[in-house]
């Protein structure tokens, strides 16, 4: 692969990293802070997710690195989740699984472009990024049955 495209996938994936590690503070913060009977299971499936998606960052890291990058620390990151920030009612288990829909979603199509980006032209990465893609689609619908279910509270 030449320069260029090795460069773009690169940063790519730094994005990607850069977007499960702020998912992890995030859902630690949110599975921390939720107060009440409706929070258990949105409580339970945050803090059961925090392991995962810190594994994509550390599969993500490897990569990178594998490919000749850097991984970035801390003060190189930038955060951009503010639907997923906890709300300041520790009731409103509805906000906190609206911010987790958009954060997975974020990722889903975050993914796509780095399988296309990667296309032929770095068949582990793409494998490697279908893979955390179908890992987020799956927490993603977990959420919206959980937003479904919401519906019914009263």
């Amino acid at each position: 692969m030449d320069d260029a495209t090795r460069k773009n996938i690169i940063d790519l994936l730094i994005t990607s990293y850069n977007m499960e590690i702020e998912t992890v503070i995030n859902y630690i913060a949110n599975a921390e802070n939720l107060d009440g009977i409706r929070a258990q299971h949105i409580k339970q499936a945050l803090g059961d997710d925090v392991a995962e998606e810190l594994g994509h960052a550390q599969l993500l890291a490897k990569r990178i690195k594998t490919l000749g990058g850097a991984v970035p620390g801390s003060q190189a990151l930038t955060w951009s989740q503010s639907s997923l920030q906890p709300p300041a009612d520790r009731l409103d288990v509805v906000s906190v699984i609206q911010g987790v829909i958009d954060a997975e979603q974020g990722a889903i199509d975050h993914y796509q472009k780095v399988i296309l980006a990667a296309g032929d032209d770095d068949p582990v990465t793409a494998d490697l990024c279908t893979t955390l893609k179908g890992d987020e689609e799956e927490h993603h619908q977990l959420f919206k049955g959980f937003l479904a279910e919401s519906k019914t509270w009263a």
